[in-house]
């Protein structure tokens, strides 16, 4: 019997069970859903949107979207060791120290920015920066990019010229600017949860990694978790625990898993047949997401990675990387990146950019007339649409019923706008005309008002950064308290995106990487 069990191994998941496992003492089983971390693809930066078309990630389809004329696209969790830090574009991008600081003022007591600074610190190991906001020597790789198109560095110079200033380092508590991101990644190659925190943790022995076996319920005797019940070969299998039982199965597993196991909506639950353990009405509520829309534009020449779908490039660059480690292999694809405002009255850019020098990533776009493309896409910081997730039945083999309800509040119609117009100012800025044919989608630049909201309701999507619906504070709709102590239930907590109040202005591994280390310290008693 464990002393731990850690539900879901993704990029918090990782890091909670390999911390706990630093403890000689203490028996830790983590528990994925999906396989272990094995394919290729993951390995290689610029692989990784290979990934979204295989069996790592779960896709579900949502609900009409009310707001985007009833379509009903898919949208995806990852499901493999290490999670969305396995299959993602390995940003590193930590938010706003703003978005921090509103979580404690909206009750999450504890985690504001100068609380959660020595968490991201502790996690990192970056190869650049070693000052009072950035951390060396910890298990998560943090890299500059060793491998950048010339394209990519004229967006950025466009950016400039467009009136966004140059930002060495967007995690340095300043968002506002046009930069390069940092990734995670080392020596050229992804760094997973799984690589930073599971891998070494494995070497210690006290730590069981179980993949292919989804929990499907959390057993509750007298108002405290005990343990779990998983399915090995269909065949329901119960591992009961010494001390605690974490979720960390993302924002759509955690709530889903504690509705299963009867810790939701007292109602919602008895009308499907669930039988209730307790009544906590927020679990499946709060749901939210990054609206993203985009832009794609033809090439004049072969000047994007778009030239590498061509078989003599793609051996080129496999040599190159098999000889020195370098080349086009290293490139996440997504390289240059901004933050700005679309309402200035706001004190922190509330756009957050991609640029992406080739096309195809997005769904339905294969190639442009040239068969050379780009992309930008264009993030919604702060949205304040509201989404949930609820159960359709008991059975947990069931598809949950998933509503983001993206652009159901004005305010994120607004600020797509706002992002489609600056997007379409910087691609017409003089650093980039040597690169650009025309815009290939949508198929002229927009100009009026109407045709910026026509083009954001028919292209916004969801960018894969779901949070919220197991939010944490000390209302009503609170899920979990600021130490992630499941309200109301004993030795269970929850610590995922699931728990933010509100989603942070930017990607979420690293704060997700962050909620897994404080985790790990509320169980040891440990604080900063």
């Amino acid at each position: 019997m464990p002393d731990y069990i850690v539900v879901g191994g993704g990029s918090a998941g990782c890091a909670v069970a390999g911390r706990l496992s630093e403890n000689p003492d203490a028996s830790v089983t983590l528990f994925e859903a999906g396989p272990a971390d094995s394919s290729i693809w993951i390995r290689y930066p610029v692989t990784f949107f290979k990934s979204f078309k295989g069996p790592l990630m779960q896709w579900y389809k949502v609900e009409p979207l009310a707001h985007q004329g009833g379509i009903q696209p898919k949208i995806g969790q990852a499901r493999v060791l290490g999670g969305g830090s396995s299959l993602n574009g390995m940003i590193y991008a930590r938010g706003a120290p703003q978005d921090y600081d509103r979580w404690a003022e909206n009750g999450a007591d504890g985690w504001g920015y100068r609380d959660v600074l020595p968490y991201f610190r502790k996690a990192e190991d970056n190869e650049v920066f070693s000052d009072d906001v950035h951390g060396q020597g910890g298990p998560l790789g943090v890299s500059n990019q060793s491998h950048t198109l010339p394209l990519t560095k004229a967006w950025v110079k466009a950016c400039q010229e467009a009136g966004i200033p140059y930002n060495p380092d967007f995690n340095s508590g300043n968002l506002a600017g046009a930069g390069l991101y940092q990734l995670t990644t080392r020596n050229g190659r992804r760094c997973s949860s799984a690589d930073a925190y599971v891998r070494p943790a494995q070497k210690r022995g006290n730590l069981t990694v179980v993949t292919n076996k989804p929990v499907v319920k959390i057993v509750v005797e007298r108002g405290r978790a005990v343990g779990v019940q998983y399915l090995d070969n269909n065949r329901l299998v119960t591992l009961r625990a010494e001390q605690e039982v974490i979720i960390s199965s993302g924002a759509l597993g955690s709530p889903r898993l504690l509705m299963l196991s009867g810790i939701g909506p007292a109602q919602q639950l008895k009308n499907i047949g669930v039988d209730v353990v307790h009544d906590l009405p927020g679990v499946g509520e709060n749901l939210q997401d990054h609206t993203d829309c985009y832009l794609v534009y033809n090439l004049k020449s072969d000047t994007s990675y778009d030239k590498y779908k061509k078989l003599r490039w793609q051996a080129a660059a496999a040599a190159q990387y098999a000889l020195f480690g370098s080349g086009p292999i290293t490139s996440n694809i997504c390289e240059g990146g901004a933050f700005w405002w679309g309402d200035k009255s706001d004190p922190v850019p509330d756009l957050q950019y991609h640029f992406l020098p080739g096309a195809g990533i997005e769904e339905g776009v294969d190639t442009t007339p040239s068969g050379n493309g780009c992309t930008v896409n264009v993030y919604a910081c702060r949205p304040r649409s509201r989404g949930r997730i609820m159960l359709r039945s008991a059975d947990p083999n069931v598809a949950p019923l998933i509503d983001p309800n993206y652009l159901s509040h004005p305010y994120d119609v607004d600020r797509m706008v706002d992002g489609i117009r600056i997007g379409q100012e910087i691609m017409a800025q003089p650093a980039l005309q040597k690169y650009l044919a025309n815009v290939h989608l949508p198929q002229k630049t927009l100009t009026t008002r109407a045709e910026l909201e026509a083009h954001v309701r028919q292209y916004t999507q969801g960018s894969y950064h779901l949070s919220g619906a197991c939010k944490m504070g000390t209302d009503d709709m609170a899920v979990v308290d600021p130490q992630l102590r499941v309200h109301g239930i004993d030795g269970l907590r929850v610590a995922d995106t699931s728990v933010m109040p509100s989603v942070t202005s930017g990607n979420l591994n690293a704060p997700a990487i962050m909620i897994g280390e404080r985790a790990a310290d509320f169980i040891k008693g440990n604080h900063f």
